[in-house]
């Protein structure tokens, strides 16, 4: 029997609150609780904005929960070779090609009257290979998946329904809450694989490390389950195992608002430093007993 191994994987951008202990906790005990592995993966492969306090403040806040985890702890910003050699391996496919919009340009296709779609319009896609090639030499560019063709590669006699795109049970994958999941990635259209600011998106990375880590179960909040569309498609160009997912509810303030860095939820900093048990916190936790101000989200 395949020995389970789970993850957390947070962003070096600001300090841990209180959802985010709520994710470990559950990614933890779903490896211990089985006898297996827990990692720490840092995704700091965003440079304008990863500290390296942040990385030492996650590590002093999962001790502080009673937490433990596999050593080494891995940083993306240490796997950048894995993620242009899969850039590299999409491009001899034929799947992917350069855009050169900002992101006002996207923003401005959008909402012109004829636009009837919030996805991305492909005008990247259309540029004839002369002007590809010139542009390329001299202007920042993303690379996009062209999805139509990733789709055709893999599944050419996928099922079409009407007004519901593309439908393949070969691309699905298992959810512990919302069970069996076939997988939609063309709602996502020409997703960024690379950005002009970082050396792979967090759809690529994050596929490529679970994989490349043996990472069997990954638990992670429910505002990501639309992702993993993108990810089993990934994860079936490049012949990668397919996990168990686990997206759990999200914690909210008593408000209804979610709980995010940009919103300044309080920090698990700041609670420890007001005197609260870390232990004691993850165990009320993992026995669904928030403290007060907080809740689950509303799906």
């Amino acid at each position: 029997m395949t020995s389970v191994v789970a993850r957390f994987a947070p962003s070096p951008t600001g300090l841990l609150h209180i959802g985010h202990a709520w994710s470990a906790i559950l990614s933890h005990d779903r490896a211990k609780g089985a006898g297996g592995r827990f990692l720490l993966r840092i995704e700091d492969i965003d440079g304008t904005r990863s500290r390296r306090e942040y990385i030492d403040a996650i590590e002093r806040d999962l001790a502080w929960l009673g937490l433990d985890w596999d050593r080494p702890v891995l940083l993306q910003s240490e796997r950048l070779g894995l993620y242009a050699g899969a850039i590299e391996r999409l491009k001899a496919m034929g799947l992917l090609y350069p855009c050169f919009c900002t992101r006002a340009e996207i923003a401005a296709s959008l909402s012109a009257p004829h636009g009837d779609t919030q996805l991305y319009p492909g005008t990247c896609r259309q540029l004839a290979d002369a002007e590809r090639a010139r542009r390329q030499s001299g202007e920042q560019h993303a690379w996009r998946l062209d999805m139509a063709r990733a789709l055709d590669l893999l599944s050419p006699a996928a099922e079409e329904m009407p007004d519901q795109g593309r439908h393949d049970a070969r691309l699905a994958w298992h959810d512990e809450l919302a069970g069996d999941v076939v997988a939609r990635p063309d709602l996502h259209g020409d997703v960024v694989l690379a950005r002009k600011d970082a050396p792979a998106s967090y759809h690529l990375a994050v596929t490529l490390d679970d994989a490349a880590q043996g990472v069997t179960h990954v638990v992670r909040g429910s505002d990501l389950f639309a992702a993993t569309h993108v990810h089993r498609l990934l994860q079936a160009l490049l012949g990668l195992p397919v996990p168990i997912y686990h997206h759990h509810a999200l914690l909210a303030d008593d408000s209804g608002e979610r709980l995010a860095k940009r919103n300044k939820a309080p920090t698990l900093e700041a609670m420890r430093a007001s005197g609260v048990d870390g232990r004691a916190l993850a165990d009320h936790l993992r026995a669904g007993r928030l403290p007060i101000g907080f809740r689950v989200a509303d799906a």
